[in-house]
């Protein structure tokens, strides 16, 4: 008899997807962050934060577009309102990410990013009617306590840029609430090409304001970015249908030392004390956020 090929459990797929995932994610930032410092450049320009993310919207909307043509999707009634409040929040977003990252060290801007679940829960209050106990208020204050920490706020320490990773957070969180709202209603292939539709259109619309005409090199990077970022969200999705939520974000925190190891390759830096000791108590704060919620929801 033929012998079948052993299955891969989808505990183990989930992790393998995360870790794909993370990985991309962690080279969408060191890619952001090579366009923003110039670095392919031949006279050594940046481009600005606004065409960066002009690129990664253009070519990922094209990833998706050609994915669509091929498999021809249906889609459902469009909630546009909705899906321009959630794409506004998820550009905004990015381009302020985007602008932390060409000033402050990537594992700094990586784990200031994970306070995004903890503002999002601090949004399901008011707009989801959700309540708080007091684990998930005591994470949040943890998860708060380490991105002080890393803004260093005591003298000429202080890194003025991390504000525009925290706020990146805040708006980030915001769009996490959004799509909840959306994910129940529409497939996730929809939801991304309306996403990626509309990001295209308001970035755009922004990039004209500051346009230069981009090198070569900077175009393929800017192409390498979207396609990058829309295989980390195909990845992402994969691992969340395979495995329990808390059990995937916990594997998602492996996109830290990723960052910090494509930081230290491409731009040789190595993350101080201070770095180490914030990341690690946002951390810790995140995954006991996660733990209590999936706790709650075990009968």
């Amino acid at each position: 008899m033929p012998q079948t090929a052993p299955r891969i459990s989808p505990q183990l797929a989930s992790v393998l997807f995360m870790l794909l995932a993370s990985a991309l994610l962690a080279g969408t930032s060191i890619l952001a962050k090579t366009l923003g410092q110039g670095i392919v450049a031949a006279d050594g320009n940046g481009l600005h934060v606004f065409q960066i993310s002009f690129g990664r919207f253009a070519f990922a909307f094209l990833a998706i577009a050609i994915t669509v043509t091929v498999l021809r999707p249906k889609f459902g009634p469009l909630e546009i309102p909705l899906h321009i409040a959630r794409t506004t929040a998820g550009w905004s977003g990015i381009t302020l990410a985007f602008t932390a990252l060409i000033w402050i060290p990537l594992p700094d801007a990586q784990a200031i990013n994970f306070l995004n679940p903890v503002f999002a829960m601090i949004f399901a209050i008011p707009l989801l009617g959700e309540r708080v106990g007091p684990w998930r208020w005591l994470a949040a204050a943890i998860a708060f306590l380490g991105a002080l920490i890393l803004l260093r706020p005591s003298g000429a320490s202080f890194q003025p840029a991390a504000l525009f990773a925290l706020a990146s957070a805040v708006i980030t969180g915001f769009e996490v609430i959004l799509i909840k709202r959306l994910s129940g209603r529409q497939n996730p292939l929809q939801i991304l090409f309306t996403n990626n539709g509309i990001g295209l259109c308001i970035a755009t619309a922004a990039a004209l304001f500051v346009w230069t005409a981009p090198e070569p090199a900077e175009w393929g990077v800017m192409a390498a970015l979207g396609i990058t970022m829309i295989c980390a969200q195909a990845c992402f999705i994969q691992s969340m249908r395979r495995a329990e939520a808390s059990f995937v974000i916990s594997v998602s925190l492996s996109s830290l030392p990723f960052a910090t190891l494509l930081d230290y390759m491409v731009f040789d830096a190595v993350p101080d004390r201070v770095s180490l000791f914030g990341a690690a108590i946002i951390l810790s704060g995140v995954l006991l956020l996660f733990f209590r919620e999936m706790r709650a929801k075990t009968p």
